[in-house]
């Protein structure tokens, strides 16, 4: 084993041996406990042998992170680095990518031959797995262990997950000899604060000495109405009350972007540094700023000067990346930041505040989900720095302190598959396997391997129906069967409904001084029959009649019930693979399949990675984008490549040609929409044009300040939006089949939109 300068725990030494036996393994362990150590014991081990290692990372900012701190540690001629829009040294014995990539090199698509792009690689690091869970991504991690060679040693770490075993068994079986090592061991362990405003100048233990919920702690009132938004704010008492308890540098957790900035500014006049760590500040931010000069009119920059940051995706990347590296040299005191920092980004604290343990989400306010504060709790307490991390919670008026202490003890939540076949995906399969054998490769999957899991729920409601339906049997003291009884009442209702129709014709006859008709006389002889068919009956005298009768009606109501609960159990167990075969018929609909094989545009379809690959081809495909300058193709990629926002935005006018070729895209969305809803297939696609003026003037020369100014938008949202843009117009250069005209002002609109600030990480 590799020896480290300090002794590993436990669970890092075990992981390690496994690696060193040659077997693939998962880590499983609270956020901080150490796993980075077991990935670079691989490292080391591939450094030795004269092999290579692939770290993956779920986000583009922890890919460039690792990457800044591989090549620190290893030299810069052994490490590379593939994002979506950066390659560095792609032939280095460690690269860094994200997890997409690594899925797309599988694929064999856009990066060449998968056993060139895998040439020599004998381990791969899947950092973060839990991103599993993640609703839009997590399916990459899925195809990405599915369809990863068996030669290669997988290193999946996870945060604390339910159900790791399950996870190890299904890696063990689609792709090597996977073992487990799950730990509850946290090197820092956390102490549990609780924040009520009744008490503003104190922060109380969450629990007693023995584990009780501290009986001091208040609940908040519950405000409604106008009252409600002039209630004070008590971001500043809990601030200084961290400081008084020398609990600082701290993670503030807020779920609104507005409320980091809002909160960063109250809290700026608390000067929490001294006057030598304000210069050494200033100092550090003046280098920073003159090699990102985008920066040099940031309206935080004094914020920061006082100790205070926030950190959310509306900032410019460059920004998120200064505060952090104040934050790591403990100059920045706090930072306000939103949930998405707790995944993996490196800022280690002393405390983590949780603003609430309930978010706002379309459908109202929820409980924060266990791994949801797992995550965010357990970015307190720094190695080898702190004794203890501390974990603050914000009273709000959404929760009790019951349910919170409940949260707190709650066991982490299981991974759960989001596997879903789109249309690369069938195409890629398509591509290199038959028919059965893709069914065979979408069966695999987690979310297959775990449906007895999934469906639990459902075959437990199952199991009721059948139990009430053995109960419900009936023992008729008269020996009669359920369908004896439905007999029965077969001819007591039609002798019911006849006997009313004879005596309506008798009175008629009676009223008119007239004789019955034969007919009807006969019809009266046929309804005495049935009296008498009746009184002939068993169940005519039979004291048990009513309740045999109400059992027969529930049973049939429970059977109907379970009839449609089978079909929806087998239509859950086969999920994938009728998504998978939706989708190839919508694709053998549009002639991009042909006898299970990709056609011309199926071939190009296979290698687009978007929301809806389908609707990105059919533009290709309809030359509406082959006149356009780059600045109004730009616009028109931007518009497809922008999801829905929740926000309403001030209309910003764009070109002629742009508008044009929007309608025109339009026509092709309502033709793909029309047939994916035949087929029950959910792809969206987007036509949203709230960036596209701004990419537009961009790429026409406008500068930065002129873009930023026309709208109320974060910055990172913009540069984000931007990005995508790249991101797809660089697929139009690499991919097959795309006219030469479009590839020569794709690669023109890249250039173009690629300047400060947009290329900065």
């Amino acid at each position: 084993m590799y020896e480290f300068p300090f002794e590993l725990d436990d669970f890092q030494k075990e992981a390690c041996e496994y690696i060193d036996k040659g077997e693939s393994v998962v880590v499983c362990a609270p956020t901080g406990a150490g796993k980075t150590v077991i990935a670079q014991h691989a490292i080391h081990r591939a450094l030795e042998n004269g092999s290579r290692i692939f770290y993956t990372t779920p986000l583009k900012a922890l890919s460039n992170q690792k990457y800044y701190d591989f090549s620190e540690k290893y030299g810069t001629e052994k490490v590379g680095l593939l994002t979506g829009d950066t390659s560095i040294n792609r032939t280095a014995q460690i690269v860094v990518m994200t997890t997409e990539v690594f899925r797309n090199m599988l694929y064999g698509t856009n990066f060449g031959a998968v056993a060139d792009n895998l040439k020599d690689v004998r381990y791969v690091v899947l950092d973060e797995v839990h991103y599993m869970n993640d609703e839009q991504r997590g399916t990459v991690w899925e195809e990405s262990i599915i369809y990863c060679p068996t030669n290669v040693q997988l290193i999946a770490l996870s945060a604390t997950v339910a159900n790791a075993g399950e996870l190890t068994k299904w890696i063990n079986t689609v792709h090597s000899k996977t073992e487990l090592v799950d730990t509850d061991f946290r090197p820092v362990p956390l102490k549990f604060f609780y924040f009520d405003s009744s008490q503003p100048d104190k922060i109380l233990p969450l629990f007693t000495p023995t584990g009780q919920l501290n009986k001091k702690i208040k609940p908040e009132k519950r405000v409604w109405g106008p009252k409600r938004k002039k209630q004070r704010s008590y971001v500043k008492d809990i601030v200084q009350n961290l400081a008084d308890l020398d609990m600082l540098p701290a993670i503030y957790f807020t779920f609104s972007r507005k409320k980091c900035d809002e909160q960063m500014e109250k809290c700026a006049e608390l000067n929490l540094v001294t006057k030598d760590e304000q210069r050494r500040i200033k100092d550090y931010i003046e280098n920073y700023i003159a090699e990102n000069p985008h920066l040099y009119n940031n309206r935080h920059i004094d914020y920061l000067i006082q100790g205070v940051a926030s950190h959310h995706a509306g900032l410019l990347p460059a920004w998120k990346n200064l505060v952090e590296k104040l934050f790591q040299q403990g100059l920045i005191k706090v930072v306000f930041a939103t949930e998405t920092l707790a995944a993996g980004i490196n800022m280690p604290a002393r405390s983590t505040v949780i603003s609430s343990t309930s978010k706002r989400t379309d459908s109202g306010h929820r409980m924060l989900t266990a791994s949801e504060f797992l995550q965010m709790s357990g970015r307190a307490g720094r190695r080898g720095m702190d004794e203890v991390g501390y974990v603050t919670i914000v009273g709000t008026m959404f929760q009790t302190p019951e349910e919170v202490a409940e949260l707190v003890l709650s066991k982490a939540n299981p991974l759960e598959s989001r596997f879903s076949p789109s249309y690369s995906m069938v195409l890629n399969l398509l591509q290199r396997f038959s028919l059965d054998e893709a069914k065979e490769l979408i069966l695999k999957s987690f979310g297959y391997f775990s449906s007895g899991t999934r469906l639990q729920p459902l075959l437990a409601l199952k199991e009721s129906f059948d139990k009430e339906i053995a109960e419900r049997e009936f023992d008729c003291p008269q020996k009669q069967t359920d369908e004896d009884l439905f007999q029965y009442n077969k001819i007591k209702n039609l002798y019911v409904q006849n006997r009313h129709t004879y005596k309506k014709i008798c009175k008629q006859e009676k009223s008119k001084n007239r004789p019955l008709p034969p007919e009807a006389v006969q019809f009266g002889k046929e309804t005495k029959a049935l009296l008498a068919q009746m009184h002939g009956s068993p169940c005519d005298c039979c004291k048990l009649y009513k309740k045999h009768t109400k059992n027969v009606e529930v049973i049939t109501r429970v059977l109907a019930r379970k009839r449609q609960l089978v079909k929806e159990i087998d239509r859950q167990r086969d999920i994938f693979w009728n998504k998978f075969l939706a989708h190839r018929s919508v694709l053998k609909e549009f002639g991009y399949i042909v006898d299970d094989y990709p056609a011309e545009y199926g071939v190009m379809t296979a290698q687009i990675r978007s929301e809806n690959e389908l609707f990105i081809a059919e533009i290709i495909r309809s030359h509406i984008l082959e006149n356009l300058s780059p600045s109004q193709l730009a616009a028109v990629v931007c518009a497809v490549t922008t999801e829905d926002l929740r926000i309403d935005l001030p209309y910003i006018p764009f070109s002629q040609a742009v508008r044009k070729s929007l309608n025109q895209l339009r026509n092709i969305r309502r033709k793909i929409e029309r047939v994916q809803n035949n087929y029950l297939v959910e792809a969206p696609c987007y036509i949203n044009p709230y960036f596209s003026s701004l990419i537009e003037l961009w790429v026409e020369g406008s500068e930065w300040e002129d873009i930023t100014g026309q709208i109320e938008m974060g910055e990172g949202d913009i540069v984000r939006a931007f990005k995508r843009v790249v991101d797809v117009l660089r697929q139009f250069t690499t991919i097959s089949n795309v006219p030469e005209a479009l590839v020569f002002t794709a690669r023109e609109a890249i250039d173009k939109i690629q300047r400060e600030p947009v290329n900065i990480d």
